[in-house]
């Protein structure tokens, strides 16, 4: 997707040099949100991303929790902005402030629970509704390191490919517990 069809990127804070210093840089500010049913591992793709940990006794999030991780694309700093929101259905009514200025929505399934897939279709209305139309979007299939354990494989890895295609998203398999394509989902 070009720049020119995105929203637009908020310009933060200088990184602390003075504006004679020609090294001095800007900082992006990218929002990105994270939804999809509860349980399906949001968190701890958060986690795994922002801090290179994985939280085996995570619990269900209330509300929404943010975290922030900066990064260099390029010559450029972008400072990423994540709200993780909760999945269950009584928080729906929150999460809609939160897509306000997201320029990225990962849209989150489990692999091996067939209903949180069936359930994208009602997420991508939601950002539908609430983000800007531009904003990219990333299905993500999360769980991907139980994909080897006979008959835990719910939807197979085409299906949510061609899923993604239809729905002009992008699309991966990763695993928040063994790191698997966490960075990518998030690029």
């Amino acid at each position: 997707m070009s720049e020119e069809s995105r929203p637009p990127l908020s310009s933060g804070t200088d990184t602390g040099s003075t504006a004679s210093n020609p090294e001095s840089e800007q900082e992006y500010i990218l929002k990105v949100v994270l939804i999809g049913d509860s349980g399906v591992g949001k968190s701890n793709l958060v986690q795994r991303f922002t801090k290179n940990k994985y939280n085996e006794a995570s619990t269900q999030t209330i509300g929404f929790e943010f975290a922030a991780k900066t990064i260099r694309v390029g010559d450029r700093r972008i400072k990423a902005q994540i709200w993780d929101t909760a999945g269950q259905e009584r928080f729906q009514s929150l999460t809609a402030a939160y897509y306000r200025n997201a320029v990225g929505a990962l849209v989150v399934y489990d692999i091996t629970d067939r209903h949180s897939f069936e359930h994208v279709t009602h997420w991508l209305e939601q950002i539908r509704e609430h983000a800007h139309e531009n904003v990219v979007l990333i299905l993500v299939g999360n769980k991907c390191d139980l994909a080897h354990v006979p008959n835990t494989r719910q939807v197979s890895t085409l299906e949510a490919a061609r899923f993604a295609e239809t729905h002009h998203m992008e699309f991966v398999e990763a695993s928040a517990l063994d790191s698997t394509n966490v960075v990518e989902a998030f690029k």
